[in-house]
């Protein structure tokens, strides 16, 4: 009773039905209390914001992150209370990046307007009133019938009523949908497939029952009741009689369907997937660093003020006779000048944090990520790709992969399948020069004896011929009928389109040895065997699906007989098989699956009339259900496909993509561990894993395969584990399929892990789309947090791509939904290594040392003002004025860093690329790790101590340093600081550039021309809207002074001699990989003199600099020079293309 009060107030809706029902054509019923139901309209919505909502909900997005906020509470406070500096010092660079991120988001949320707006305008053609009416597609109702044309798209989910056919039937390709360019058949029912003009149409009364909408394309359960005079007719509607928004019409003059789902309840707006937020490594520890340096300022602002009430606890200096406080001063309460004197140097202190860090970051993955696109060495020629970048957030964790998780067919394979073998009652036979040759006989045989097939062979043949979903170029199925066969007797060469392009290498592959496929027409199938055209009668499709692992279809045969072809993997045909020869076709299936061939058994069965009529009762009641239909089909299903009669197996090819070798090869060089994971079966895995380099020859591989129970799975994962543990010198691979799979992670998830890790490369067959994610998430969320890669190119692979930390998609034949839910896109396998070993390296280099910069300098920027305190009092006087204050991170030092983290290139790609050893140095976050960190922020310290105290010196015993005798004040002091420090933390970028480009040398140097010249600018006018002219002359007067001048240059030396010292010891004395690799690089005439890297077996690196002084003064000699290195470094390990890097010759030295 209170439900139903709430819902008649609105407070709780009622519950929405299952089912929709369409009236097409809008005709309600004019009786009874109809509701009718409230669809959404056809516009589709992209977008993120609205001219209304943008402000707010942009900045309440951008004040969720954590250093906006904290910069809008600080502004806030210097509003307030009366702090120290100006509120603009604060307001102005907060501003600046909440209207630059503002910008960016906006720009790129109008060109989605913009996009939607082209969309929902598009012109379309609606039957209303008896006529062809022109309107918008966002204009489009449920209910209404549309007429599309030929190579248009579907401007909504439309049921196809008719088509220009007779039978019904249009071709659609769905390539923008799922990426596959093969055409597809789609087929209205026969009551309505008749009615082909718009006069028809428009009397049509019918009503469309279907389910509501979901994310799913391929799946789809309706039916359609037609009244006809009295009697109302019933039928199905499945996936097949549904056209889907976006894709487009081929080889069809026109079609009019009815609008069953509308705007953003299409499928395709329901695939609009709002991938999870990935964060990067980066992005982490950049937020941890954050919390430490709002500790370290608290601590600052805390001592700050426990130190101004310590020292003013003396009478003289609590009240001195130049500053006497107000008789409201001495009243107030201590608690709040305690809180207002902490406020005010938080507010002092506050640059310590780099509010523009985060658009910096944003900036440079955002312009850093079109370099992978422009990279002409990721760009396919053959297939007219190039790399895309999806989402620029993670491109700095391109640099840390620890696992790939690769798919095989179509990511490490071609994807183009080639018939090879088949097994054909209990024979084996090899396709040669287009025909059939039995195991044992030769091409030499006469072609007398081969002229005719036998009744098995011809009947394999056509069962090949017939149970697929193959079509044909609509081009050549006009002329083809009359004349496929040439004279020799060879088919000519008909266009074949596919899903799958095993089934379209089998029909081609019958086609060459005499059993053609020429196409289907109304309801029928035909085929011509050896020049004899049949025709056998369509009678039911029993589509493929993943669970039964095969698909069927029902003909009649131009005898009349009943019959049931089958065709899938051989773990779903064989147990269903109750006579053929099963054990000799199950060993050719194994022959075939370890030579790495892509293995289908072929099986058929005759029906009686009464098995048939009883066969075709339950299908059609089956699939006009509108409740459970899947399962019910699933039942009728297994009930049809039983006791069947084995034909044969065929074995098809799959070649290996180019370099997929050396690609896996690198990946194990770089560290990385490399999983494959496969539907395909146990020995076809295997083999493939094997030939691509994957497993190796030598390596012992384990099995944990075929378990049904979760006991004999505990007992050889526990054997496994210790027979890793007694041959731990060897290298291990692991092979597992999807049943052990699942018992493994069901009892024994840290046993299976612990056998995993202790393996070099691990095998998964037989895997689920599911089963990958899960091994992915596995992996993921294990103790040590390794960083994942996963890659696929077909849509059984979006779970697994969107679960890792980075999922790769392949451009490939198997649909985009792989490349439209990655991150990142290629075209093929072998640029996985340019894109981790040069991309990945280069972006990560790069962002770890902007980060850290930035932290530095903020550092150096703070901690003079902190010292600063020391010297008058604590009276939160500020050492800087206060544009200097605004300006230091957004224009002096910004730009450099900037630049730096654009362009830099700190080893030259092709050695990064020949040495997949460097992808070590960075892995596990090495560059943001709390050593480097620590040594910045010190380093940061220190600096600030020299710029100070440097100062200090100069000027702090009442020195005058102009030549009227006349003294400096506290902005000059403070402005000399300043100018130091400005000097400094962009020499320190400097020294930090190992790639120096002309754009680097103009920011750099130019960064400090500016500084120069503004600050003469800015202290040679008096500003009439400045309260204050502190700065008036300051900067001036400071550079008329020799000594100042001296000043800034020991204390710029000062502070960087350490470091270039630090530099130089480390990198002679004990280098890395990478800065082994830099000196090797030196180009293209690499000599001992330019380079260290020429240590012969076993010398050290001081032994180099020995030689390299013995060259210097003429007495080194050549014959000593060797192009080897220690066996112990890493960086050469196992690799030799350091040969083929330069032209190093030891005649050079």
């Amino acid at each position: 009773m209170l439900r139903w009060i709430r819902q008649q107030l609105g407070f709780d809706p009622p519950h929405q039905s299952d089912t929709r029902t369409i009236y097409i054509a809008n005709r309600f019923p004019q009786h009874g209390h109809y509701v009718p139901q409230k669809f959404a309209d056809n516009r589709i919505i992209s977008s993120k914001y609205t001219v209304w909502n943008f402000v707010p909900k942009n900045l309440f997005e951008q004040f969720r992150r954590v250093a906006n906020f904290y910069f809008l509470i600080i502004f806030l406070v210097q509003l307030m209370i009366d702090t120290p500096t100006s509120p603009i010092t604060s307001g102005l660079p907060l501003f600046f990046v909440i209207t630059v991120t503002a910008i960016k988001q906006g720009y790129e949320d109008w060109l989605r307007h913009k996009a939607d707006n082209e969309v929902n305008g598009a012109p379309v053609y609606v039957v209303r009133s008896g006529g062809l009416v022109k309107t918008r597609s966002k204009n489009i109702r449920v209910g209404d019938i549309v007429r599309v044309a030929k190579d248009e798209t579907f401007p909504a989910d439309l049921v196809l009523l008719s088509s220009d056919r007779a039978e019904g039937s249009c071709h659609v390709t769905t390539a923008s949908l799922d990426g596959e360019t093969n055409l597809k058949t789609h087929v209205a029912v026969p009551e309505t497939a008749v009615l082909q003009s718009v006069a028809n149409l428009d009397k049509l009364v019918a009503v469309v029952e279907c389910q509501q909408p979901e994310a799913d394309l391929y799946r789809f359960v309706g039916r359609i009741t037609i009244s006809q005079q009295i009697e109302e007719i019933v039928r199905p509607l499945g996936p097949e009689s549904l056209l889907l928004r976006g894709a487009r019409l081929k080889n069809t003059k026109e079609i009019f369907g009815v609008a069953v789902y509308t705007g953003m309840e299409t499928k395709m707006a329901l695939n609009y997937k709002s991938k999870s937020q990935k964060r990067s490594a980066v992005e982490k520890s950049m937020n941890s660093f954050l919390i430490i340096y709002l500790i370290i300022l608290l601590f600052e602002a805390i001592l700050s003020t426990i130190l101004k009430y310590a020292w003013q606890a003396e009478e003289k200096w609590n009240e001195p006779w130049y500053n006497q406080k107000t008789e409201h001063e001495r009243n107030s309460s201590k608690i709040l000048r305690f809180i207002s004197d902490f406020l005010a140097f938080l507010v002092l202190y506050n640059f310590i944090i780099p509010i523009s860090l985060y658009v910096t970051v944003e900036m440079q993955k955002f312009l850093g990520s079109f370099f992978i696109g422009w990279d002409l060495d990721l760009y396919h020629e053959e297939t007219n790709q190039r790399a895309q970048v999806n989402t620029s957030d993670l491109n700095e964790e391109l640099g840390q992969v620890e696992y790939v998780f690769t798919d095989k067919t179509g990511t490490l394979t071609e994807n183009e399948m080639q018939f090879r073998e088949c097994s054909i009652n209990g024979i084996k036979y090899q396709e040669i020069n287009g025909k059939l040759i039995p195991e044992g006989l030769t091409e030499d045989c006469p072609d007398e004896s081969r002229q005719s097939l036998m009744k098995e062979e011809e009947l394999f043949l056509k069962a090949v011929c017939l149970c697929h979903t193959v079509q044909i170029s609509a081009d050549q199925t006009d002329g083809m009928s009359d004349s496929p066969w040439h004279a020799n007797g060879i088919a000519s060469q008909l266009e074949y389109y596919a899903s799958s392009p095993d089934e379209k290498a089998l029909v081609e592959a019958a086609s060459r040895v005499g059993v053609v496929f020429t196409g289907t027409s109304a309801e029928s199938m035909e085929i011509k065997s050896l020049g004899k055209p049949e025709r056998y009668k369509l009678l039911h499709v029993l589509e493929f699906d993943p669970n039964r692992r095969r698909m069927s279809v029902i003909v009649e045969s131009p005898s009349g007989d009943k019959l049931l072809f089958t065709k899938g993997a051989e773990s779903s045909i064989l147990p269903h098989s109750r006579s053929g020869e099963i054990d000799k076709t199950r060993l050719h299936v194994d022959e075939f699956a370890l030579k790495g061939l892509r293995t289908l058994c072929v099986a058929y069965r005759r029906f009686t009339t009464e098995e048939y009529q009883e066969i075709d009762k339950r299908l059609h009641k089956a699939r006009t259900a509108l409740q459970q239909r899947e399962e019910q089909l699933a039942d009728v299903f297994s009930f049809i496909e039983k006791d069947l009669e084995l034909l044969g197996a065929t074995g098809v090819e799959d070649r290996l993509q180019e370099k997929v070798q050396e690609t896996i090869e690198a990946l194990r060089l770089a560290g990385i561990k490399v999983w494959v994971l496969t539907g395909d079966k146990h020995e076809t895995a295997v083999s493939v894993s094997l030939s691509c380099g994957h497993f190796h020859r030598t390596m012992n591989i384990l099995e944990l395969v075929q378990h049904k129970s979760d006991s004999t799975c505990a007992e050889q994962l526990r054997q496994l584990a210790r027979r890793i543990k007694d041959d731990h010198v060897i290298q291990h691979g692991l092979v597992v399929d999807g049943t052990s799979l699942s018992l493994a992670l069901r009892e024994h998830e840290k046993l299976f892990m612990e056998v995993c890790k202790n393996c070099s490369a691990v095998l998964c067959c037989r895997m689920a789309p599911l089963q990958k994610a899960k091994v992915v998430r596995l992996l993921k969320t294990s103790p040590e947090k390794p960083i994942t890669l996963a890659i696929g190119d077909g849509a059984n692979d979006v779970s697994m791509i969107q679960e890792a930390h980075v999922g790769i998609g392949i451009m490939g034949k198997e649909g985009r939904q792989a490349v439209r839910n990655s991150d990142y896109a290629i075209a093929r396998f072998k640029f996985l290594s340019k894109l981790l070993f040069v991309h990945g390296h280069f972006y990560y280099i790069r962002i770890a040392t902007l980060v850290q910069y930035f932290f530095y300098k903020n550092v150096c920027f703070i901690t003079p003002q902190f010292l600063y305190q020391f010297f008058c009092l604590f009276s939160q006087q500020t050492l800087y004025d206060s544009v200097y204050l605004t300006l230091y991170n957004i224009c002096f030092t910004s730009l450099p860093v900037l630049i730096y983290s654009l362009f830099e290139q700190h080893v030259h790609p092709h050695v990064l690329q020949s040495k997949p050893a460097l992808y070590r140095d960075i892995s596990k976050n090495a560059h943001l790790g709390y050593k480097p960190f620590l040594y910045w922020t010190v380093l940061g310290f220190c600096h600030a101590f020299v710029f100070f105290y440097g100062s200090y010196l100069l000027m702090g015993e009442d020195t005058s340093l102009l030549g009227n005798g006349q003294m400096f004040g506290n902005w000059t002091f403070g402005t000399l600081v300043f100018t130091v420090m400005v000097i400094t933390v962009t020499f320190k970028m400097a020294l930090e550039t190992h790639f120096w480009t002309w754009i680097n040398h103009f920011v750099t140097w130019g960064s400090i021309v500016f500084y120069f010249l503004f600050s003469l600018f800015y202290g040679g006018i008096i500003w009439p809207f400045l309260h204050t002219q502190d700065m008036y002359f300051v900067f001036v007067q400071l550079l008329s002074s020799g000594s100042a001048w001296f000043a800034i240059i020991i204390i710029v030396v000062a502070c960087l001699f350490l470091d270039v010292m630090k530099k130089v010891l480390f990198r002679h004395l004990q280098p890395t990989s990478t800065e082994k690799a830099q000196l090797a690089e030196t180009g293209s005439g690499i000599n001992c003199l330019d380079s260290m890297c020429c240590f012969s077996d076993g010398e050290t690196a001081c032994t180099s600099v020995g030689r390299m002084l013995d060259r210097l003064i003429g007495r080194c000699s050549p014959t000593r020079v060797t192009r080897s290195w220690s066996s112990s470094d890493p960086f050469y390990t196992n690799d030799r293309s350091i040969l083929t890097l330069s032209t190093m010759d030891s005649t050079t030295c």
